[in-house]
């Protein structure tokens, strides 16, 4: 039509390469957009007050990972010299660039819902965040008094000047540059102070006047930096102090292993912890108000890069505000739940003959994760089972897992354990139970050179009168208590002989030297996850093809892999039916004509972190269901050691198909739409308003109870 405009999006012919710059979405940019919905579900008012307040410290928290890790990386690359673009097109210093300039309007929005929404709507609570110049004379003096006492013994101010050299500053830690002038001097001097936020609350607590305690439902608080920078006469007294302001650095804390030359795993990842935490600094928080002159000496001494300085009109290191979450007020917290536990798992005793008799899953939270630990405290007492065989990559604090396999251990079960020692920032903890495992005489396996073990593998092995059998739990999820109660994994118990010699051979290559490969239904990366997938892909182009029924769903944590988002443009590019659910990072564009309009693409952020994985593949009717702990990730594909697991059982995949995936994908209230120019919009309500995970909580067991019956028909109509 002439006088059209042009469309915004250019039409990809069927052979265009598809390897064009503009098909992808930036790694990192990506993942900021994920973080910009944690941020939004702070400022969703439907959400009760403290879980908003969690909220914005998540996201606090996951800028401190990305910047240790990802912005980290992207610093290394540039200083060695690097300027390989990445799928995308971009340099590590554009994309260093755009991290910025998308960052700062992003914190800005963050300090404006603390500073705007949730402090004034706090106080309306009776919860009270003061400023020092909130406080009435008698607060005054009782935070003068306890900071006095407690905080003063523990400070130690550092001098910077000619005689004493610039103080490091270590990774994450909170500090006060403090201005200062001899009285009747003009030159400013310099100090630190570094704030003990490790030792005291970040928000002190101020008792209200006349009482003795926090009564009624009343709780004032002040920040900790603020109780020291009111009190400084103390600390250096004859002096004149200018200013205080809060800063923070962050390092690269992304430890490197010369695995190659390490005589010894366990050592090498103990050394290289402590490098954590004096790694080259990446970013400097700074409050707004901090003079340019004290910026401009942060910067000679720390800044090598430029865009390391974020100005902050609130609080420096947000993430602290988690403390808030403590607070007994659980009207102003999400409404508690109890998993459920299905009626014929709670009703029978004795797991072995539960899982011998059909296959059954777990969804966590809805389901309790009590199940599974009764599964290994009934193997540790067992007196028929033989030996108990398990990955661990993050495990928790106190875990009754841990002290089952103890427990196990010393009843003379054979016990192998493969622990993954450099789950990041958990290294610590895994070195600790597992020297504990392996003084107790377990067979502790510390990983595998060059690979990290991500999979979640539970291997039983119980002598019965018909003879050996092999029990088998396999989850999207680690054997953490903790983490099964705020994240979505599903998990499979079966005893299938042909899964369970899989799950054999594939312990005997990580324990030892076997190189067998000839899994009967297992995708185990680094090598079949990747073959296999793409070879589902293409099976649906050809179904496409011959039958016009080609349909795959995927629900992943993150979307990134260039072959495998080709492969998924080729399947769009040949009609196939393409549902993508990618809780996070999401390389792939979806909507452009002649590529990607056959992909939709949404994301749920919720109460819970969305993270299982399930895989669904139409075949022609005859429907495939994956579900373990790999992502579309080069990491996962490439350097990992990932387990895909098939749902053999008709009536458990029935289920997923019919109920988990539909839920999931038709949600009108959490989830948001990915477009092709990147932003996420709502989804506009069709019929009644849908919420996933509220719907997975009021409903939750109910695929359980239809295995046990003939034609169980759901409490809600829900289609793909």
């Amino acid at each position: 039509m002439e006088g059209e405009q042009e469309s915004s999006h250019k039409v990809f012919s069927r052979n265009q390469h598809l390897k064009n710059p503009n098909l992808y979405f930036n790694r990192e940019l990506s993942w900021i957009q994920f973080n910009r919905h944690v941020l939004d579900e702070a400022k969703d008012h439907t959400h009760p007050l403290l879980e908003r307040v969690k909220f914005l410290s998540i996201f606090a928290n996951n800028l401190d990972e990305f910047f240790m890790i990802r912005v980290s990386g992207l610093h290394q690359q540039l200083q060695e010299g690097v300027t390989k673009a990445s799928p995308d097109g971009l340099s590590p210093g554009e994309q260093l660039d755009a991290i910025y300039h998308t960052l700062v309007p992003l914190l800005e929005e963050a300090v404006r819902t603390w500073n705007d929404d949730l402090i004034p709507a706090l106080k309306e609570e009776g919860i009270f965040i003061h400023t020092y110049e909130t406080l009435n004379e008698e607060q005054k003096y009782n935070v003068r008094n306890y900071f006095i006492k407690e905080i003063f013994p523990v400070l130690t101010p550092l001098a910077f000047d000619k005689s004493h050299p610039f103080p490091f500053i270590s990774n994450l830690a909170l500090n006060l540059a403090v201005i200062l002038r001899e009285r009747g001097q003009k030159e400013e001097l310099f100090a630190r102070i570094k704030i003990p936020n490790k030792l005291f609350p970040r928000l002190i607590p101020v008792l209200p006047v006349g009482d003795g305690q926090n009564g009624r439902g009343r709780h004032e608080f002040i920040f900790l930096e603020e109780v020291i920078a009111e009190n400084l006469d103390l600390l250096f007294p004859g002096m004149d102090v200018r200013a205080a302001y809060p800063f923070r650095v962050t390092r690269d804390a992304d430890i490197e292993i010369e695995e190659d030359e390490a005589d010894d795993l366990l050592v090498a990842v103990q050394e290289s912890i402590g490098r954590r935490w004096v790694g080259r600094p990446v970013r400097i928080e700074v409050s707004s108000w901090m003079d340019q002159s004290v910026c401009s000496m942060m910067a000679e001494k720390m800044a090598g890069f430029p865009h390391m300085f974020y100005r902050l009109s609130g609080p420096v290191g947000m993430a602290d505000l988690m403390c808030l979450v403590d607070i007994h007020r659980p009207d102003l917290k999400d409404t508690p739940f109890i998993p459920s536990v299905p009626k014929k798992i709670d009703s029978e005793p004795n797991l072995f003959t539960k899982i011998k008799s059909r296959d059954f899953i777990l969804f966590h939270p809805y389901e309790s994760f009590q199940p599974v630990i009764q599964l290994v405290n009934q193997a540790a007492h067992d007196p028929d089972v033989l030996a108990i065989k398990m990955t661990l990559y993050r495990s928790g604090a106190n875990s009754p897992v841990i002290q089952a396999l103890l427990d196990a251990r010393e009843n003379g079960k054979a016990v192998s354990v493969v622990v993954e020692l450099k789950a990041r920032f958990d290294e610590e903890n895994n070195i600790g139970w597992a020297k504990a495992l392996e003084h107790a005489g377990v067979h502790v396996v510390y990983g595998i050179m060059g690979l990290k073990v991500h999979s979640k593998l539970c291997l039983i092995v119980r002598r019965e009168r018909e003879g050996i059998v092999r029990y088998v739990h396999m989850s999207s999820g680690n054997y953490n208590a903790t983490t099964a109660r705020i994240y979505t994994d599903i998990g499979l118990f079966t005893a299938d002989p042909e899964i369970a010699s899989d799950v054999s051979n594939l312990f005997n290559a990580l324990t030892g030297y076997s190189n067998y490969m000839a899994y009967n239904h297992l995708m185990v990366s680094p090598k079949y996850i990747r073959r296999g997938v793409l070879s589902l892909i293409e099976r649906e182009m050809q179904r496409q093809k011959e039958h016009q029924d080609g349909h795959i769903i995927l629900k992943l944590n993150a979307l990134q892999d260039a072959e495998m988002i080709r492969a998924l443009y080729r399947a769009s590019q040949a009609g196939v039916k393409i549902d993508l659910q990618v809780r996070g990072i999401c390389c792939l564009r979806p909507g452009i004509p002649g590529v990607s309009e056959n992909i939709s693409v949404s994301t749920i952020v919720g109460r819970f972190l969305e993270h299982s994985r399930i895989y669904y593949f139409h075949n022609g009717g005859d429907e495939i269901v994956l579900m373990g702990s790999a992502d579309l990730m080069p990491r996962n594909l490439n350097r990992r050691i990932e387990v895909l697991f098939p749902i053999l059982d008709q009536k458990i995949r029935k289920e997923i198909i019919s109920t988990i995936l539909p839920v999931h994908l038709n949600d009108s209230i959490k989830k948001r739409i990915l477009t092709s120019d990147g932003t996420y919009i709502r989804a506009a309500p069709e019929g009644e308003p849908l919420n996933a995970q509220e719907w997975l909580i009021a409903h939750r067991g109910i695929w359980n109870e239809h295995l046990y019956e003939e034609n169980g028909q759901l409490q809600k109509n829900i289609d793909i």
